[in-house]
């Protein structure tokens, strides 16, 4: 699995962290200073909203969507990593 722990995310500088689930679900909580982008628009579109300059973390609820939405990103020659455990990782580590 290529991805990052959310111990290891959580003391990067700055990182773009992109919440793939939906509105709702990312409304009701989630990774500080993420920025979401529902997984069915990203994959629609993903020009319009990733660069090939920047590295982007995603996650989703259990880190299985996002691993996959990263691999394939990755074969379009984007910079992605995947947030292993996703935003239930982050639940059980900080609340």
């Amino acid at each position: 699995m290529n991805g990052i722990t959310i111990e290891n995310l959580m003391h990067l500088n700055n990182p773009i962290i992109v919440d793939i689930r939906d509105n709702y679900s990312f409304m009701q909580g989630h990774i500080k200073n993420a920025i979401n982008i529902p997984y069915y628009n990203l994959l629609g579109n993903y020009s319009h909203y990733l660069n090939k300059v920047d590295r982007y973390y995603l996650y989703c609820d259990e880190g299985k969507q996002s691993e996959e939405i990263a691999k394939r990103l990755k074969l379009f020659g984007y910079d992605t990593l995947n947030v292993i455990g996703g935003y239930d990782a982050y639940l059980s580590k900080f609340f």
